[in-house]
């Protein structure tokens, strides 16, 4: 009987660290004149137009104790149809995968493997959890998932997080074929009651040994909530690729952007960003034009949350490019203007 006790309260424990939760967010996004329904290639997240469209739903389970944690995340939407395009068979339906073990007794210092939530960038795939509806060019053209081994440390007063990661390659499950090295990032947070600073890196080649270009990427942020009611966010990508190699010369890119929000009271929210993406050489992204792609961003959204499970959102967004890269009317332009709105159910 003792020993079926232990079993019982074996159950019980299990249970009580187990959580069970589900997320799901659909969207419509309205482009005029524009005969594709599949967004310019720099956009990996509400990606579809003129159509209404599932973004991103997912089932996740978490456990966690004093000792160990684990995540595993189902997902389904266009985010990954377009993010997990190079992965193979169920591969592609993995938004999260990961197994941690803490390594310290009595400090917060944790070696977590698998698939994981990129440690680079202030926005997620989530969208609710974002300032802004859509996500910015910086966040789409930087990783959004990662494979591998994370050492991580918290302090003890929790205002400061460090991490070191051996990763396999940019965004990937798995190693591209005839890659056989792994890459390395970083990450380094301080928080306090206003004030949030990250340093996030990248280093290491996403090609095969053979024509290996090394880069090399760095990502800062600074969220600042100045009042209970006013929030910025200010942040720069900057990164370098080998023009081939072996090479000493290398072609750079690099990105700004700027976020205002203001939360008026507990169910209302107004944000508005500008920003800059800067990759004249096509190493992210690739136009094939004069000047390659120099975009400027700018959008103004709205949200309100009906109630504390289900969030409404809409966005105004347009882009104005250096060269023609968008299409309307079968004719190339230089800018590109879009309204999108959603509904973001998280239980």
């Amino acid at each position: 009987m003792a020993f079926n006790n232990s079993l019982y309260a074996q159950k019980d424990s299990i249970k009580s660290n187990l959580v069970i939760n589900a997320y799901l967010e659909t969207y419509y996004t309205f482009v005029a004149n524009q005969a594709s329904h599949t967004r310019p290639s720099f956009i990996y997240s509400h990606n579809r137009s003129n159509e209404v469209n599932i973004n991103l739903g997912f089932i996740k389970a978490a456990y966690q104790n004093d000792a160990l944690r684990a995540n595993l995340s189902i997902a389904t939407g266009t985010y990954m149809n377009a993010n997990y395009a190079a992965e193979v068979g169920v591969l592609k339906n993995i938004y999260e995968a990961n197994v941690g073990v803490k390594v310290a007794k009595n400090n917060n210092l944790w070696l977590d493997m698998g698939v994981m939530p990129s440690h680079i960038g202030f926005e997620s795939a989530i969208s609710k959890d974002c300032w802004n509806l859509t996500r910015s060019l910086m966040a789409d053209n930087s990783p959004y998932f990662e494979t591998g081994a994370k050492l991580s440390y918290t302090s003890r007063n929790e205002k400061w997080f460090f991490a070191g990661l051996v990763l396999n390659g940019w965004q990937r499950i798995q190693l591209v074929d005839g890659n056989n090295q792994p890459a390395f990032g970083h990450q380094i947070t301080y928080k306090n009651a206003k004030l949030t600073l990250n340093s996030s890196s990248y280093l290491g080649s996403d090609k095969p040994d053979s024509v290996k270009q090394m880069r090399y990427f760095h990502n800062f942020y600074a969220i600042y909530q100045a009042t209970d009611k006013i929030g910025f966010t200010v942040g720069l990508d900057y990164g370098v690729e080998q023009k081939q190699k072996g090479s000493s010369r290398y072609n750079s890119w690099y990105s700004p952007i700027l976020i205002c929000r203001i939360t008026p009271n507990s169910k209302s929210a107004i944000a508005a960003r500008i920003e800059h993406y800067n990759d004249k050489n096509g190493v992210i992204i690739a136009t094939n034009t004069q000047n390659g792609f120099q975009t400027w961003g700018y959008s103004l959204n709205y949200d309100y949350k009906i109630n504390e499970n289900l969030l409404w959102r809409v966005e105004a967004r347009t882009f104005k490019s250096k060269d023609m890269i968008f299409m309307s009317d079968n004719r190339p332009q230089n800018s590109n203007v879009f309204l999108t709105t959603s509904f973001a159910i998280a239980l």
